[in-house]
């Protein structure tokens, strides 16, 4: 792993791709898991490294979990824009 690429780095990444696409298509965890990795360099962001970034997104409250026909990572309804 790579020093520079932090869990925070890596959820702060998958915040703002989550607000980007908010309203225009729901992203599952794994396309979030893709994107950071396309991004960072498998070498830097593995899946495991992905998973402890979507549990701190979930785990502060700035995304939460939604189920409409599969799990879906969005932003919190107070926090839509």
């Amino acid at each position: 792993m790579n020093a520079e690429v932090t869990v925070e780095a890596v959820a702060e990444a998958m915040y703002n791709m989550v607000k980007e696409y908010h309203g225009k298509r729901n992203l599952k965890a794994l396309d979030l898991t893709k994107a950071m990795i396309e991004q960072y360099g498998e070498e830097n962001c593995d899946k495991k490294f992905c998973k402890k970034a979507i549990r701190q997104l979930i785990d502060t409250g700035r995304c939460t979990y939604s189920y409409v026909g599969g799990s879906y990572i969005v932003l919190p309804p107070e926090q839509e824009i």
